[in-house]
């Protein structure tokens, strides 16, 4: 039995007159996502002025309450730009339900996101990277977050950011692109994209890599969802660690990090790849897919 996600996505690439969709809506959708970015920025600048009168601007700006007020101006021009790009298309057809992924492959995913994570933070360390690109604003803005801070910066860098990004990545962009592009294909030219966004060359290269794994993830089980699952718990997991002990600092202690995270990281890749195929299980998890995105197109 296919997978209601892999069934979306055929039905979606036959579009009832059997041709393919045109590949020139997600690149303006790019275009799209990149001005509502930066107009909403804006905004969230003006705001976060507003609400600090007494802070220094680039304390304000570069602190926790600008880091906040980005991720919410960045999530909603990617949602904003998803829901209006994919027209009328149901949640199926972006793949937002569930696909082929049993409790244990979402497990896996998660597991390996993490230690894929854990391998790239660790190898910035040892190539002397760690002080470059904008991850060092990133963490240093987390470390202010205590108390209600922290549960609103899981909450927004976690929860929305992670999955605003993945509804356009892997929801639409990915999507639409495997129906024309061979799927490897689509998934590095959409990983590529997603690394761009992030606007900084060294954040910009592990988002690539990142990306290249959560678009495989997406590929394996016919579904966004655990790509959607996967972003959230990295991105919560990582507010919540930088906030708590800060940047792991040491060559020993990368070294040992980075080798222990490749290896579980090679390890549930293999889990995934041989891991039995289940149908898309859990009606109820589907009923509620369904009900939020009917929520977010009114």
């Amino acid at each position: 039995m296919a997978p209601r996600g892999a069934a979306a996505l055929t039905d979606a690439g036959k579009g009832g007159g059997g041709e393919r969709p045109r590949l020139w809506p997600v690149w303006l959708s790019c275009v799209a996502a990149f001005v509502a970015i930066v107009a909403f920025s804006l905004l969230a600048v003006a705001i976060v002025r507003a609400f600090y009168p007494d802070l220094p601007e680039r304390a304000a700006l570069e602190g926790l309450p600008g880091l906040l007020a980005g991720s919410i101006a960045s999530s909603a021009a990617f949602a904003l730009t998803a829901l209006i790009a994919s027209g009328s298309a149901t949640a199926a057809a972006l793949r937002l339900v569930p696909g082929r992924e049993s409790g244990r492959t979402l497990v896996l995913a998660v597991v390996g996101m993490l230690a894929l994570g854990q391998t790239l933070d660790s190898l910035t360390v040892l190539a002397g990277l760690a002080q470059q690109g904008n991850m060092v604003m990133i963490r240093q803005a987390l470390a202010q977050a205590v108390g209600p801070d922290l549960f609103l910066a899981v909450l927004i860098v976690g929860v929305l950011a992670g999955t605003a990004e993945e509804i356009f990545f892997r929801g639409y962009m990915q999507t639409r692109l495997v129906q024309r592009l061979p799927r490897g294909a689509a998934v590095f030219v959409t990983s590529l994209f997603f690394g761009v966004f992030h606007m900084d060359p060294l954040h910009g290269l592990l988002a690539l890599i990142l990306g290249l794994y959560l678009g495989w993830i997406t590929e394996l089980t016919g579904s966004a969802l655990p790509a959607v699952v996967c972003h959230v718990v990295n991105n919560a997991l990582f507010t919540l660690l930088t906030a708590a002990w800060g940047a792991v600092d040491g060559f020993e202690i990368n070294l040992a990090l980075g080798a222990a995270g490749a290896v579980v990281f090679a390890g549930t890749v293999l889990c995934l790849r041989t891991a039995p195929a289940a149908p898309a299980e859990s009606a109820w998890l589907t009923s509620v897919a369904l009900r939020v995105w009917k929520r977010l197109r009114r």
